[in-house]
């Protein structure tokens, strides 16, 4: 209300703010779980709100907010991926070199944090916020929301552990599968190079919004918000799941791989 008063587009506010786009219109659908006052101030400054409304609105969200359980790792998140993911109806990743994290076994991630760079500390908060995101997954009452992974051939072929917790992470790959919200498909190497990107990607798809896009390196996940950049993305994402093996056929795949470390 205050911003049709305003006399703003949803879009428009996004871009004199140097927003992402959607995110306006995230917040007025109270898919923001838990909007930063600075963000709250911003909007009430564009849309021309007295100071006495303002001062009440203020503190109105100030008793409205919760804090999630992601605003206690700060060291490991420095944006909203955790809360765009906990929202989403669905969730679209493919990862070339790894498992996804919302797949991977406990011993799995460990292995690969040990590998990189980061130290001690920083690992085990990861691990905790590692086990809490994938807890979207086994919600009930049909909350839980649809995850779409394409996983590569190369992330389980690593030798990184003992052949029983490698063996363990295709067998949970395989139960994961029968799960009805998860789509999982692999892309072996004889079916040839991706045909998509060659980065980590996640897109998440909110009730009513454009998709969003997260990138994954070592070091950061990045938000992409150029419209036209996210529509590349998102159509690469489609190139590579169409080109990747069918459900029923991933677990055929799956279970060989398994049957082969046994």
């Amino acid at each position: 209300e205050l911003r049709t008063e305003s006399g703003h587009t949803a879009n428009h506010v996004c871009d004199i703010l140097n927003w992402g786009r959607g995110k306006v219109g995230r917040f007025e659908a109270n898919q923001w779980k838990r909007p930063e006052m600075s963000d709250i101030r911003d909007l009430l400054r564009i849309y021309g709100v007295d100071a006495t409304t303002a001062e009440e609105l203020e503190e109105l969200a100030i008793r409205a907010r919760a804090r999630p359980w992601w605003r206690d790792y700060t060291e490991i998140f420095e944006n909203e991926f955790p809360g765009f993911e906990n929202d989403a109806d669905r969730i679209q990743v493919c990862m070339p070199l790894v498992v996804p994290g919302l797949l991977q076994t406990q011993d799995y991630a460990e292995a690969f944090m040990r590998a990189g760079p980061r130290p001690p500390a920083w690992r085990r908060k990861a691990m905790e916020t590692r086990q809490r995101r994938q807890e979207i997954l086994d919600r009930n009452n049909g909350k839980a929301p649809r995850l779409v992974a394409v996983i590569t051939e190369a992330s389980l072929m690593y030798h990184w552990g003992s052949r029983q917790e490698r063996r363990e992470q295709i067998e949970h790959l395989i139960e994961m599968s029968h799960r009805p919200n998860v789509e999982l498909r692999i892309q072996r190497f004889a079916d040839g190079p991706s045909p998509g990107v060659s980065s980590s990607i996640n897109i998440f798809d909110l009730p009513g919004d454009e998709p969003l896009v997260f990138t994954e390196t070592d070091t950061a996940i990045q938000e992409v918000s150029r419209p036209e950049e996210v529509s590349l993305y998102v159509q690469a994402f489609g190139r590579i799941r169409d080109s990747a093996q069918e459900p029923a056929a991933t677990v055929l795949y799956l279970e060989h791989l398994a049957q082969q470390l046994e």
